[in-house]
């Protein structure tokens, strides 16, 4: 980092935090690895204590870095999901050796949307279940999955666990193969607000469809995840 120039009108901290934010993304400040502490940037910014405070505040409020009391900040881990595979979000949690939870934003049944019943491939009169949940990883909100599903494979909506790839697999209905579109977008105020992030921050939309093993289509899922910790990754040849 370089002292901070005074001709700038962006407010101080925010330079700061975007001249952080950046050596981050280059990867000259890795994962997992700790901040210059406040005095080296006091020091080589020329900001007060306050400032350098107020900047690192706004990196932890986007989730790129944490504070670990006593020792220091650091940068957070990007958690990857190997795209090219069919897995549930517990079965990627459990496989990182981290604790998957959830908690529930709704569990309710009724007709669906137009595009909904082409999504399944259902008649609108038709009845689904809908769940929606915010997905933890070790207690930290890292998505929201907005779940719907032909009520057939699923008539007990209240079963549904952590695990909804589960609950459908001990009715014999387990996805085994499926397709999604991920796109690049913003928070809204409410997905913030439920991820813990700054309205506005990276995010990345998802849209699943995925079959059993007879070809009927098991679920529909919009899921919202934060940016700044997931990543997906593909293998190609």
């Amino acid at each position: 980092m370089q002292p901070m120039s005074r001709n700038d009108p962006t407010p101080l901290y925010l330079r700061i935090a975007n001249d952080i934010r950046s050596r981050i993304h280059d990867g000259d400040i890795a994962e997992g690895e700790a901040l210059p502490p406040e005095r080296e940037l006091t020091m080589v910014t020329g900001a007060s204590r306050v400032t350098i405070r107020k900047a690192v505040d706004k990196l932890v409020s986007e989730g790129l870095v944490y504070r670990r009391q006593g020792s220091g900040t650091y940068v957070s881990a990007r958690i990857q999901s190997e795209s090219s595979f069919l897995s549930s979000f517990t079965d990627d949690a459990i496989r990182r050796g981290d604790e998957p939870g959830a908690f529930w934003i709704f569990r309710s049944s009724s007709n669906p949307t137009a595009d909904e019943a082409a999504q399944l491939e259902i008649s609108m009169a038709a009845e689904v279940a809908r769940l929606g949940r915010v997905r933890l990883s070790n207690g930290e909100p890292l998505g929201i999955e907005n779940a719907v599903l032909p009520r057939q494979f699923l008539p007990e909506i209240e079963t549904v666990g952590d695990s909804l790839y589960e609950a459908l697999a001990g009715l014999g209905h387990r996805p085994v193969r499926g397709r999604q579109k991920i796109r690049a977008s913003l928070a809204t105020p409410t997905e913030a607000g439920l991820l813990q992030i700054d309205e506005g921050c990276e995010v990345l939309r998802i849209e699943r469809t995925t079959r059993s093993i007879s070809g009927s289509v098991v679920e529909f899922t919009r899921s919202v995840y934060r940016g700044d910790r997931y990543e997906f990754v593909s293998d190609l040849s």
